[in-house]
């Protein structure tokens, strides 16, 4: 096993192990992805190829609506942090995001009120695109979501007992039943910069998901992690793939994607 000063690529496990009768394999390729690196493909998810596909179509069509129709979507308007924001709108670490992007949740139902935790605000209803403008974009992407959550929660049931404990350790953090759960998803753009305005399509920050599965959309490179020794590791797209992260994953997008 490498060292972590020695850690130059981030690893890729292959989902199709468990069905292969390898799952040994898979849960020491998946301990050792997030004891010693922190993060990893995931080769082969049990998400629909088709649903993916759908997924990444709708992708330029979302953003190619009127700038009206996605300013009427605007983050400001929304008490749960759902919607839409514009390029620049958002700054990490003192710098301006060049990203614009969306935030969406599954069906979920505020229950916030004064003196709950705040983390309850994140709990209610999303901003959709007009059906007539986008149609079949919301049925696809709760569906995305429902199986990405699926997924999120035996990969969790997974890394449990990759480091010899009980599979349900971690439920005591989930809704109950775990259908209650929301499962939220940002779709972003990095358009192509003007060099003089610099490279930092987002800065370097932590997830605050408890599990964070990206879909990169297209074939441009961008984003990077960070190793627990401090380097910057290039995570470019591989066909087929989803990068994982667990909550508290430090990556950071240094140059634009489109």
């Amino acid at each position: 096993m490498s060292s972590r000063s020695e850690i130059t690529e981030i690893p890729i496990i292959d989902w199709n192990l468990i069905g292969n009768g390898q799952k040994d394999q898979f849960l020491s390729q998946l301990r050792h992805a997030f004891v010693v690196v922190g993060f990893a493909y995931l080769k082969n998810p049990p998400v629909d190829p088709a649903l993916i596909d759908r997924m990444i179509k709708f992708v330029p069509c979302l953003f190619d609506l009127p700038q009206e129709e996605k300013d009427a979507l605007s983050m400001v308007n929304s008490p749960h942090f759902m919607g839409y924001n514009r390029l620049g709108n958002e700054i990490t670490r003192g710098k301006a995001d060049a990203r614009e992007l969306f935030d969406f949740v599954t069906n979920s139902t505020s229950t916030w009120k004064e003196g709950d935790p705040i983390y309850l605000r994140f709990h209610g209803l999303a901003q959709w695109p007009d059906e007539n403008s986008l149609p079949g974009f919301k049925a696809t992407v709760i569906e995305y979501l429902q199986q990405l959550g699926k997924l999120g929660f035996e990969f969790m049931s997974l890394l449990a007992e990759s480091l010899h404990l009980p599979r349900d350790v971690f439920d005591k953090f989930y809704e109950n039943p775990k259908e209650k759960n929301p499962h939220w998803c940002k779709i972003v753009k990095y358009p192509v910069l003007d060099p003089s305005l610099g490279n930092q399509g987002v800065g370097p920050h932590y997830d605050s998901s408890f599990l964070t599965l990206l879909l990169q959309a297209s074939a441009q490179p961008g984003l990077q992690v960070q190793s627990p020794s401090g380097q910057w590791i290039n995570a470019n797209p591989i066909p087929g793939t989803l990068v994982v992260n667990l909550g508290k994953g430090k990556f950071c997008t240094l140059e634009a994607s489109a």
